[in-house]
């Protein structure tokens, strides 16, 4: 083994503040990687499910449009 106890493995041969920084940094980094990725794809199936509902109202609308004007006769030319 490299260290001869384990407050020498804690001391990192007079290193430990910079090693044990890197590895918080190096863990919170990970861990608002995750996050950031969790928080864009809830994101984006909220604006996917936004863009599916528009859709289909505009669908829904251009039918309704489609049957009023059939109704009304639509040929202005009729005399």
């Amino acid at each position: 083994m490299a260290f001869e106890s384990f407050n020498e493995f804690i001391a990192m041969g007079g290193h430990a503040p910079y090693v044990w920084a890197a590895w918080g940094v190096t863990g919170g980094l990970l861990v608002a990687v995750v996050l950031h990725a969790r928080a864009e794809r809830r994101l984006l199936l909220r604006n996917l499910q936004r863009r599916v509902r528009r859709e289909e109202r505009l669908v829904a609308n251009q039918g309704e449009m489609a049957g009023i004007s059939h109704q009304t006769g639509g040929n202005r030319h009729d005399t």
